[in-house]
């Protein structure tokens, strides 16, 4: 039997128990704001019995370690969806850059074939639309007054506001372009930063739970809050070993192994200006799909690639059919043979500066003696109604329509997308919240009764106390 004093032993054990618990509990509701942490627990179990004549006996509970709440499968469908929702969010603000750039409104709920009806369809008063029509607009006026200087000059200065329209599209574009390598670029240094810190993680994890019954929890919760903003920025795959350090793949390569990091990720350049990713060491192109670098890269060679390119196959006609009908007008002086656009695509498309110098040359009749005659002014006109076979059989402004209405389906893609995604990834975290996360009322339900074992505990000491003055007594 275990006697008094093993009796007395066995209530100091479980005051200890019962205050290793209180301690917990209380670390739990210290983090139940923080969602990197989850919640804790003690395991006890009954300490090793002692033999007696009636049979083994009980020599009450211990606290063998202190392990967190966690599900490793949720956990790594978790890095999965942040993945997801990293790449569509970084293509959403990719396309929302691009429709602000072209200083139209796009009614992202209009198919490509309702958008390429008409480019009077697109909102705004600014845009390439406005300012295709303006220019037509203005030929028109001028047919119907060849000899008038203040009609060709209305020209020049609306033809003037759709090349610098065109221009700064261009440009903006262009630059929204390598914002989105610079952020290629930067992401991958982030990624590095990340992989660094998680095999530091993994070392102090190893230290920590070497030959030690528990585990280091907390630097665990770090360590999956770094894995997880790492999945935000590159799709990963993980494996947990048995000594606690959690491997990281990209694309199928190891690149962290137990404490050591393998390789990193290195932004190059193609040769045609579009950043990519690739490992450093081993030379191997990464083909990310998923985080913001995914993204990034998606949205730059997708659909703002697409915009551009557009816009500089419709520049590039206008200034073809433009000039093809120009040429072969004359001046009021009787001078012919002069272009009316300079250029060949959207970035570089200009008003031929002799004309705007001197808007007589601007070459309207198409007979030499009669500057009064209007039929090269009007059939630039007649352009704007043009179908053409290069542009799909559409006109100007149908082409600039469906070219913005694409943009505007890719955006509302992601949208969608985006928003069912978030559906998906919240229902993950809800799930693991339900695992992991801390529930005050478990809390104050464990801490009340941690607390009352504690007080019977002190009870048990307090009465083998009392039993060992009587058993002192008795040899007085």
């Amino acid at each position: 039997m275990l006697g008094l004093f093993g009796t007395l032993n066995m209530g100091a054990r479980s005051l200890q128990t019962q205050q290793q618990g209180v301690e917990v509990a209380g670390h739990n509701l210290a983090n139940v704001n923080n969602p990197a942490y989850a919640r804790q627990r003690i395991q006890i179990q009954s300490s090793l019995t002692v033999p007696d004549a009636v049979g083994p006996q009980g020599t009450g509970a211990e606290n063998t370690a202190i392990t967190q709440v966690r599900n490793a499968l949720v956990d790594r469908q978790l890095f999965g969806e942040i993945s997801v929702t990293g790449l569509l969010e970084a293509e959403q603000q990719a396309y929302q850059y691009a429709q602000a750039n072209l200083g139209q409104q796009i009614d992202r709920s209009a198919s490509s074939a309702e958008g390429a009806a008409a480019a009077e369809g697109i909102g705004g008063q600014n845009g390439i639309a406005e300012y295709l029509n303006g220019m037509f607009a203005s030929w028109q006026s001028l047919s119907t007054n060849p000899t008038s200087s203040a009609e060709r000059q209305v020209l020049l200065l609306k033809a003037q506001s759709l090349t610098t329209q065109f221009n700064q599209v261009d440009q903006r574009l262009t630059n929204l372009r390598s914002a989105l390598n610079d952020s290629v670029q930067s992401d991958a240094g982030k990624v590095n930063a990340l992989l660094a810190e998680i095999a530091e993680l993994n070392e102090k994890i190893i230290n920590t739970e070497n030959g030690s019954p528990g585990f280091a929890n907390d630097l665990r919760d770090t360590r999956i809050e770094r894995i997880e903003t790492l999945a935000g920025l590159i799709n990963i795959s993980t494996t947990e070993l048995n000594n606690g350090s959690i491997n990281i793949a990209i694309d199928g390569n190891l690149v962290v192994n137990d404490q050591n990091v393998l390789d990193t990720v290195e932004a190059y350049d193609d040769g045609t200006g579009r950043i990519f990713t690739r490992l450093q060491t081993a030379g191997t192109n990464l083909n990310p799909t998923g985080g913001t670098i995914a993204g990034a890269i998606s949205a730059r060679d997708g659909g703002v690639q697409a915009l551009q390119d557009g816009l500089n196959t419709l520049a590039a006609l206008v200034i073809s059919e433009v000039n093809s009908l120009h040429q072969a007008g004359f001046s009021m002086s009787g001078s012919t043979g002069a272009v009316f656009f300079t250029g060949t695509n959207a970035s570089d498309i200009q008003v031929n500066g002799t004309l705007l110098n001197d808007p007589s040359l601007v070459q309207a009749s198409a007979d030499a003696a009669a500057v009064g005659n209007n039929q090269i002014a009007l059939q630039i006109a007649q352009l704007a109604h043009k179908t053409h076979p290069s542009l799909s059989g559409q006109t100007f402004g149908q082409n600039y329509g469906q070219i913005v209405a694409g943009l505007g389906q890719n955006l509302n893609v992601v949208n969608d997308s985006l928003a069912n995604q978030k559906i998906v990834e919240t229902m993950i975290r809800r799930q693991r919240d339900s695992i992991s996360g801390v529930s005050l009322d478990e809390e104050m339900t464990d801490l009340l009764r941690f607390q009352r074992a504690y007080q019977a505990s002190a009870k048990l000491i307090s009465t083998v106390d009392e039993m060992l003055e009587i058993v002192m007594s008795l040899k007085r």
